[in-house]
């Protein structure tokens, strides 16, 4: 299949990316580079420097390339960044996806793989959180995300978009080459990693006193490669399904102490934390019920075990210690 992959220059995008090209699928990415790196965009993918809003530049990339698929990971993925400028997470992640989704619907692609996000959830009500959970977002990001998701399901109800929707649970690790640099970056177990390389003096704890076994934050950690093989298993599963809505975790919860304590282990690395305030809009444990699309699709993470997230992690800081050159993108 041609499958076009924007935010193809991110973390998830270019992993995905390339295990479609490895896959034997054709792909073009579509990236504006404001947060994701040549770098990381694979060789023998077709590139094109462009922002999902941009409706001329959609237009020549839609009549040029004549997709099968469009899978969209162009986002702000901030959290607490949201609850201080929502406005910027509204455009990015509401507005132009759907100025994405009427180019896809004005040519015709018949198949749509959206990144989402356990954070349309807000306070789950189960543990661990199943897809028919209430939809109630903690902060603005979540909230972008889930106007995304309602759109596809407008979209599929009135024009017969078929699509995926994958509520990420903490994507993490390494692979191939390709690692976890944001810029800032604010993800824990990069934070926690740079602390043991020495570029940070300590990582702090945000929030001590939440209602969970040792009073901080805990969340769900999947492997950027079983993320990547189950994008590639909605896409092909769109030939059966129609709509699909389902969790990517691993279905375990570490707590950000437990992570710390891990990190050492792995590293060797005393790596200081510092207990802060807990920071609006997080909630207390994000744990994903995958069932799902384990009986869907016949998914089956293979890498997302806590230490093996970790240490693939340490070593790819290990050999990149700033990350891309982004002087280069």
């Amino acid at each position: 299949m041609r499958i076009l992959v924007t935010g193809g220059a991110g973390y998830i995008g270019s992993a995905v990316g390339g295990l479609l090209l490895r896959r034997g699928h054709s792909v073009t990415v579509l990236d504006n580079l404001s947060k994701g790196h040549r770098e990381a965009i694979p060789a023998e993918a077709e590139f094109v420097l462009a922002d999902t809003g941009d409706k001329a530049a959609l237009e020549r990339v839609f009549k040029t390339g004549r997709f099968d698929a469009v899978m969209h990971f162009a986002a702000f993925i901030e959290a607490g960044e949201s609850m201080v400028e929502p406005e910027k997470y509204f455009d990015n992640n509401s507005a132009r996806t759907l100025t994405l989704l009427q180019a896809v619907l004005n040519h015709r692609v018949p198949r749509f793989v959206f990144s989402s996000t356990a954070a349309v959830y807000g306070e789950p009500r189960h543990i661990p959180i199943p897809e028919d959970d209430p939809l109630d977002p903690t902060n603005f990001y979540g909230e972008s995300k889930l106007i995304a998701e309602r759109m596809l399901a407008a979209f599929h109800a009135a024009h017969g978009l078929r699509y995926a929707s994958l509520r990420y649970f903490n994507a993490a690790g390494a692979h191939a080459g390709h690692g976890e640099a944001h810029h800032p970056e604010s993800h824990l177990i990069p934070l926690v990693l740079l602390v043991a390389l020495g570029q940070r003096p300590s990582i702090a704890i945000y929030g001590t006193d939440y209602p969970t076994r040792d009073g901080t934050c805990i969340r769900d950690y999947i492997h950027i490669e079983d993320l990547a093989s189950a994008h590639l298993l909605a896409l092909d599963g769109l030939e059966k399904h129609s709509q699909l809505i389902c969790n990517l975790g691993s279905g375990s919860g570490f707590s950000v102490r437990e992570i710390i304590e891990i990190a050492r282990q792995v590293t060797g690395h005393p790596i200081p934390a510092v207990e802060s305030p807990r920071r609006p809009g997080d909630a207390a444990a994000l744990i994903a019920s995958s069932d799902r699309i384990r009986q869907l699709l016949g998914w089956n993470p293979q890498r997302s075990d806590i230490e093996t997230i970790i240490r693939t992690a340490w070593e790819w800081h290990q050999s990149h210690p700033t990350g891309y050159d982004i002087r280069r993108g």
